[in-house]
């Protein structure tokens, strides 16, 4: 008897991955699996964090979803702010915000580590210089992001912004041949 086959599809957001990416947003924001919880409507209508897809698809914007045997398992997307409106993890305006989660029931497969590979690949390829992020301290999230060549750009009140230089970024204009 073989094992059931397990697929995984890491695919570009579309229009109908928006109330995904909302969930997922609803995650990351409120990883603490021990706290209370906001209701989701509630959390995602506050400012600081609808900045995050109010809009999506406006330039710079770039996502993509694990479907894990079809179904939505994780999301990650870039974002690109202003000094006026910006994110957690906001640097500069030429520095995409990343932002990731994956489904409770999915977590703690490798899931992240995928999305988060594709995404750096993804952005390299469109010529990104760098990707910034927030994460706070005590998140075991850090670790990933520390493995994957993040660092702390800067901290404060339990938190850290943290920035991953894209070397060899080469957009479809620069690149050379050996």
């Amino acid at each position: 008897m073989s094992a059931p086959t397990t697929t995984l599809a890491i695919l570009p957001v579309d229009a109908h991955d928006l109330p995904f990416l909302r969930t997922m947003l609803y995650e990351a924001a409120f990883w603490r699996p021990d706290s209370p919880l906001p209701p989701l409507e509630e959390a995602l209508g506050d400012p600081t964090l609808a900045v995050y897809l109010e809009e999506w698809g406006r330039p710079g914007d770039h996502g993509l979803v694990a479907h894990v045997c079809g179904s939505p398992a994780g999301a990650v997307w870039v974002r690109r702010f202003d000094e006026h409106r910006h994110g957690y993890g906001f640097v500069d305006a030429d520095t995409p915000e990343l932002t990731i989660a994956v489904a409770p029931a999915f977590r703690c497969r490798g899931l992240a580590r995928c999305l988060l590979s594709a995404m750096i690949a993804q952005q390299r390829l469109a010529g990104t210089s760098r990707l910034s992020l927030s994460v706070e301290d005590d998140n075991p999230a850090r670790t990933l992001y520390e493995q994957h060549g993040f660092v702390t750009h800067d901290a404060a009140d339990g938190a850290r912004t943290m920035t991953r230089a894209l070397r060899g970024a080469s957009g479809p204009h620069t690149a050379t041949r050996r």
